[in-house]
C-alpha cells in the first residue's frame, strides 16, 4: 500500500463539490511545494498540467477559504495535543505593481498596486509551526476628495482576529491559546472585548501607546520606576541585515488599570525590557508589552517574554511566502484567481517553515514522518551518499535537503534556515519525480 502524500494527508477532507476539484488541489498544493520559487508553468512542467492549474484558479465559483478549511481543520488537531499555543496574527503587504490584476488597491504608497494579507499563524512555545488558522485579504480602496478611504476600518480585523481565536478557545478548553501580535493591535477595544468575553483567550500585546493611568502618570514610566523583576540574556538571531548578537535585558512588570471609553477599567499586566549596554551604534531592544495574564514573579514575566520573541515566526512565514514561494510574481487576471493561489501558498509555506523547526527541535523524529521514501533516498543520492536501508532522521534529512541549496554545514554554521531548505527542495523532489518516472517506465 502506498502511503499517502503530505498534501493527501493535510487536504483528506477536502469538498470543494467535485471530486475532479478536490483531486486538482491536492495534485496542485503537491506540484507547488515540489518548485516553490517557480512560477505556476514552471512548477506544473508542461502545457497539459498548467492549463490544468490555471482552469482550477479560474473557477469563480471556488471561494479561497474552501481551500484552506482542510489546513485549518488539520492545524486545529495538531493544537489540540499542545498544552499552550501561540496564535500569532500580523499583516503583511503583497505588492503586484505592473501585474494587469483587476481589483487591487493601493498599498502604503499610494501608486503602488497591490494587496493586504492578514493570517493568525499558530505555533508552539518552541516554535512548532502548527498551522494558519485564520486569514483575511483585502485591497484599500483609493483615497476619496477628503483624503479618507471607504471601506471597513483595518484595525477591525484585529479585533475579529481576537474574537475568533476565542472561540477556537472555547472549543478547546484543555489548550490554552495566546493570541499574539505586534503594536498595531494595542487597539482598547480589542480588550475590552477579550474582558467583556471573559478572556477565553490570553492576549499578549506590544504596547504602542504610552497611555494615561487613572492616577495622571504615564504608563511605561509607572512601570520602569518600581523595582526591576531581574535580567534576562538571549542571542538575537541575525535578521534584516544584523548579525546575531547577545542581548542583556533588564525587566520590570507591573499590573495596571486602563481606562475605557466608558468610564470602566481593562485590567492588563504591563512588562518593561530594555537592553542595557548594547553594542554601539546599535538602536537598544526594548519592548513594552501588554497581557491579560497576572505575573506572580520573575519567571512568569521571562515566560510572557519568551513568547512575544516566538512572534517572529510569522515573519519567518511571510518570508517564506514571498521569497521562497515569490507570491508577488504571480500574473493572474483578478484578486479572486490571487486569493485561490494564496490559500495553496500559505499551506506550502507552512510546510517548509515547519521542516525546518521540526528538524531543530524535534531531530530523532523518523523522516518518513514528512518525506516519501523516493525523497529521502533522493537526498542522499545527490549528496552522493549511499541511501540506507532504513529512515534517517528529520534532522539529518533536512541538513541533507540543505545541502542541495548552499547549507555548508560547518562545524559552526548551526542549522540550516528556510532559504537554504526552500532551494534544496526543489532538486531533491525533481530528482525524486526521476525515480518514480524510471519505476513506471520499468514496470511497463
Amino acid at each position: 500500500m502506498v502511503a499517502a502524500s503530505w498534501a493527501e494527508t493535510e487536504f483528506r477532507d477536502i469538498d470543494l463539490g467535485d471530486r475532479r476539484l478536490n483531486r486538482r488541489a491536492v495534485l496542485l498544493a503537491e506540484t507547488l511545494a515540489k518548485n516553490p520559487s517557480a512560477s505556476i508553468p514552471g512548477a506544473c512542467g508542461g502545457w497539459a498540467e498548467t492549463a490544468a492549474a490555471y482552469r482550477f484558479l479560474s473557477q469563480d465559483r471556488l471561494e479561497w477559504h474552501d481551500i484552506l478549511t482542510p489546513h485549518w481543520q488539520c492545524a486545529t488537531e495538531r493544537m489540540r495535543a499542545c498544552e499552550v499555543v501561540l496564535c500569532i496574527q500580523d499583516t503583511t503587504e503583497l505588492d503586484f505593481d505592473g501585474k494587469a490584476t483587476a481589483g487591487l488597491g493601493p498599498l502604503s504608497y499610494e501608486a503602488q498596486r497591490g494587496m493586504y494579507l492578514h493570517p493568525t499563524y499558530a505555533v508552539t512555545p518552541a516554535r512548532e509551526p502548527l498551522g494558519v488558522l485564520d486569514a483575511w485579504m483585502w485591497a484599500r480602496e483609493p483615497k476619496g476628495t477628503d483624503g479618507k478611504r471607504a471601506g471597513l476600518k483595518e484595525s477591525t480585523r484585529w479585533i475579529e482576529g481576537y474574537e475568533r481565536v476565542a472561540e477556537q478557545a472555547l472549543a478547546m478548553p484543555a489548550t490554552r491559546l495566546v493570541y499574539v501580535a505586534d503594536r498595531e493591535a494595542d487597539i482598547l477595544a480589542l480588550m475590552v472585548k477579550a474582558r467583556d468575553l471573559g478572556h477565553p483567550a490570553d492576549w499578549l500585546i506590544r504596547s504602542q501607546h504610552n497611555r494615561a493611568l487613572p492616577d495622571g502618570e504615564r504608563l511605561w514610566h509607572q512601570v520602569t520606576e518600581s523595582v526591576p523583576l531581574g535580567e534576562i540574556r538571549f542571542t538575537q538571531a541575525a535578521r534584516q541585515g544584523q548579525k546575531a548578537r547577545e542581548v542583556r535585558q533588564r525587566i520590570w512588570a507591573q499590573r495596571v488599570e486602563l481606562p475605557d471609553a466608558a468610564r470602566g477599567v481593562v485590567s492588563a499586566t504591563c512588562i518593561v525590557a530594555r537592553e542595557l549596554a548594547p553594542p554601539a551604534g546599535v538602536k537598544p531592544i526594548e519592548w513594552r508589552l501588554l497581557s491579560n495574564r497576572e505575573v506572580a514573579d520573575f519567571e512568569a514575566a521571562v515566560q510572557l517574554i519568551d513568547w512575544y520573541r516566538a512572534r517572529w515566526e510569522i515573519e519567518m512565514f511571510f518570508h517564506v511566502l514571498k521569497n521562497g514561494c515569490r507570491v508577488e510574481a504571480l500574473q493572474l487576471a483578478s484578486m479572486e484567481r490571487l486569493e485561490r493561489a494564496l490559500a495553496l501558498f500559505m499551506v506550502v509555506a507552512w510546510r517548509i517553515a515547519r521542516l525546518m523547526r521540526l528538524g531543530r527541535t524535534c531531530p530523532e523524529l523518523e523522516a518518513q514522518l514528512l518525506f516519501e521514501r523516493d525523497e529521502w533516498q533522493a537526498a542522499f543520492i545527490l549528496n552522493r551518499k549511499e541511501p540506507p536501508e532504513t529512515p534517517p532522521s528529520l534532522n539529518e534529512m533536512v541538513r541533507l535537503v540543505a545541502r542541495l541549496g548552499g547549507f555548508l554545514a560547518r562545524k559552526g554554521d548551526g542549522e540550516p534556515g528556510v532559504k537554504t531548505i526552500w532551494q534544496g527542495l526543489q532538486r531533491v523532489m525533481d530528482f525524486a519525480a526521476g525515480i518514480k518516472y524510471a519505476r513506471e517506465i520499468g514496470h511497463e
